[in-house]
Parts: structure tokens; C-alpha cells; sequence
């Protein structure tokens, strides 16, 4: 018996010259070529002989093919049977009138992907009962036409037109397989920025429908998510992040990391500059947005240090003071006035020493190695500053508020 090989070999050595590939964009091209060779006669021939061939197709897919080898009941057996069954007659068909329409041939085909796909298979598996189904067909049509009469020669091309066929139906399954992935992410899509959107609600949305919009989207909800706030969108995004790329403030929600995967989380951001707001369950996360907005805002301000990621943890009492300028200015004005008649350098180094001394509850010591001076040199910074502020270090309540106004001041 000739081997689908051997055909294409004797293919190549009978009908070289006129089976040469068209070039890229011709008229036409190999597998018209080979219709056109073969004899319109051969349908009559086949047709009668190739009774139980689709048969036994189908059984030679479910015996080598472990992901179809299953009872083929339901939507699946009937899709295979089917598309079998077409194969044949849609073929036995083009040799009959190789001209004829092909839209017809299109949907079973391109059906057979969009299923794949639904059923969780990528489209190899297709593509290799696709072969199977050639390598019984060209077999059984061998036989068929050896007893026919029909010429080695004719047998040879007709193998090359079943590959190119086959090649032909295969395409088609991936074109619905990528049709059917790309609709899929669309949807996917649409429903995690839903998700996104009722996460991010004011006030917060029920729990309930929270969670059916999560199990929709095919998300986790965590115990802690935190936002993040860009100043223009990534590149990319985590895996595992809802996206907001659309807005003029691009963010994202992500499952909150744990504290020793900071670094990793931030690298994984790649962004050009961020702000990482504070972790707080699923129904806050309207909150955690606003934190991670009012840091991005700040650093563009200069009123925080600017750096590529910036978490809002380690800036929570600046954060707080900040959001409300005014109230913030007054009390620098009221609880540092001692300050303000001193020089740009006296100022900084006494504010700096009054911070580090309230702070440390007057450890000279402590106090000496925060600023990398002398103790001596802290003692008499600290004479300064009683002499500014007098009864006013000693005063619990003031003491706080000026903690507080020499964070909140402009650096």
C-alpha cells in the first residue's frame, strides 16, 4: 500500500513543474493546482466505496485521541460525528466541482474550534484527530481505488489533495478556536471591570452581589486588596490585577501582599511612578484608591519624597495631616511659631533636633545618633529649644501636636 509519504513523493516527482507553490499573494496555489489535476470522475468513484469510512474515522479518533475517548453523547458526539461526516461529503463534493461555493464548507469547521475551546482543549488536540481522520481516509480511498482501476499517479495527487484538504478544514477550526478565545477575554474583560466598578462603588456595594460579580469574573476575592494608583498606564499589568487603564487616573486592585513580598510586588508593578494605598478588605477598597490618589498627588507636589513606588503605609500620618492644607498650616503656624523668626539653616537644624528630641523623649544619646552629632552639640540645641518654646516641651498635649506639625511642615 502507498504511504501518505511515499504520494507526496511521487507527487513531487510526477507533477513537480506544475505542483510548484504559488508565491505569496498569486492567483493561485497549490491546493487549487491539485483540484484541478485531479479527474471530476473520481466522485463517482469514491462515493459508493467510502460507505463506513466516516465510522470508522470517528472510532480510530476515540482509540488514539485520549481527550475523545468517551461516549459520544451530547453535544460533543453529535459535533464530531458531524463534522466527520461533512468532511466526506464536502470533499467527494470538490472533487466533483472543485469550483464550487465554499462558505457552506466554513461553519461546521470553524464550529469544531469554537467548541474546543469551550471545552477547555487547546486546538492541538483537534488538530491531531484532524490527522487521524486524513491517515484512515487516504488508507480506505487506496483501497477503493486500487480495486477501481484509477491510475498510481491519480492515487498520488489525491493523497496531496486530502493533506491540503485536511490542512484546509484545520485552519478553519483555528480560526474559530482564536474567535472564540478572543470573545471569551472580551467578556472576561467587560465583567472584571464591572467587578472593578462595584468594588470601587460609593457607598460600598452588598456583599452579595460583590461576590457573584467576583465568581462572574473569575476572580478571588482576598481578606485585603490594596489599590494602586498610577500616573500613566503600564505597559502591563499583573495577572491578577482589575485594571482601570481607560481613566485619566489609571489604577489597579490587587490581593494585598504579604510584608515580605513588598519588593517583589513593586517590581512586578513596572511603572514608571506609583502609590500603593493601605490593605483593607474587598467593600474599602473605594478608600485604599483615595489614600493611593492623595500620595501620588503629594509626591507630585514635592510634598512627598518622590520615588518610583510609594506606599501610603509608611506615609499614614503625613497622609492624614496633609489632606487638609489649611487646617495643616495652622497648626505649623501655631506650634512651631517659635521657629519661624530663625534663618533657613537655624531653622532646619532646630526643627530637625525638636523632632528627633520629642520623638525619643529627650535621650541625648538617642537623639545624638539620629542626627549624627555630639550628645554636647544635642545639649545645646535643647537649651535653644526650651528657650523658644519654654513650659511648652513639657506639656503632653503640646508635645503631640508639635510632633505632628514637624511632619506635616514643608520639608
Amino acid at each position: 500500500m502507498t504511504r501518505p509519504q511515499d504520494a507526496r513523493s511521487g507527487v513531487e516527482a510526477t507533477y513537480g513543474p506544475l505542483l510548484t507553490p504559488a508565491r505569496p499573494g498569486g492567483s493561485s496555489g497549490r491546493p487549487v493546482q491539485l483540484w484541478a489535476l485531479l479527474p471530476r470522475e473520481l466522485a463517482t468513484v469514491f462515493r459508493p466505496g467510502l460507505g463506513d469510512t466516516a465510522g470508522e474515522v470517528v472510532r480510530e479518533i476515540q482509540r488514539t485521541i485520549p481527550e475523545y475517548a468517551r461516549p459520544l453523547d451530547g453535544a460533543f458526539g453529535k459535533a464530531l460525528k458531524t463534522g466527520v461526516q461533512m468532511a466526506f461529503v464536502q470533499f467527494l463534493e470538490r472533487l466533483g466541482n472543485p469550483e464550487g461555493p465554499s462558505e457552506d464548507r466554513r461553519s461546521v469547521f470553524v464550529s469544531l474550534g469554537v467548541q474546543e475551546f469551550h471545552q477547555g482543549r487547546n486546538v492541538d488536540v483537534l488538530q491531531a484527530a484532524y490527522r487521524v481522520g486524513a491517515r484512515v481516509t487516504w488508507r480506505r480511498m487506496a483501497e477503493v481505488g486500487r480495486r477501481a482501476g484509477v491510475p498510481s499517479a491519480t492515487l498520488c495527487l489525491l493523497a496531496e489533495a486530502i493533506f491540503a484538504y485536511i490542512d484546509e478544514l484545520s485552519a478553519l477550526s483555528v480560526e474559530g478556536h482564536a474567535e472564540a478565545r478572543e470573545k471569551a477575554a472580551g467578556a472576561l474583560e467587560r465583567r472584571r471591570h464591572r467587578l472593578m466598578e462595584l468594588l470601587l462603588a460609593e457607598p460600598p456595594s452588598p456583599p452579595e452581589v460583590v461576590k457573584h460579580a467576583a465568581d462572574l469574573a473569575r476572580w478571588q476575592l482576598p481578606d485585603l486588596l490594596v489599590a494602586v494608583a498610577l500616573d500613566q498606564p503600564p505597559d502591563d499589568a499583573p495577572p491578577a490585577a482589575l485594571t482601570d487603564f481607560e481613566s485619566t487616573s489609571p489604577c489597579l486592585l490587587l490581593p494585598a501582599p504579604e510584608p515580605d513580598e513588598r519588593e517583589r510586588f513593586a517590581e512586578a508593578l513596572a511603572v514608571r511612578r506609583a502609590a500603593i494605598g493601605p490593605a483593607v478588605p474587598p467593600v474599602f477598597a473605594a478608600r485604599s484608591l483615595r489614600a493611593a490618589r492623595e500620595a501620588l498627588r503629594l509626591v507630585d507636589s514635592g510634598a512627598l519624597v518622590d520615588e518610583p513606588v510609594t506606599w501610603c503605609v509608611d506615609h499614614l500620618s503625613r497622609l492624614w495631616l496633609l489632606k487638609e492644607p489649611f487646617l495643616a498650616a495652622e497648626l505649623v503656624r501655631e506650634r512651631l511659631g517659635p521657629l519661624a523668626g530663625l534663618t533657613g539653616k537655624q531653622h532646619s537644624r532646630l526643627a530637625g533636633t525638636l523632632l528627633a528630641w520629642l520623638e525619643t523623649c529627650g535621650n541625648v544619646r538617642e537623639v545624638a545618633e539620629r542626627l549624627a552629632v555630639h550628645p554636647q552639640t544635642v545639649r545645646s540645641r535643647a537649651q535653644e529649644l526650651e528657650a523658644l518654646f519654654a513650659d511648652g516641651l513639657r506639656d503632653p498635649e503640646r508635645r503631640f501636636e508639635m510632633i505632628l506639625a514637624l511632619r506635616a511642615a514643608p520639608s
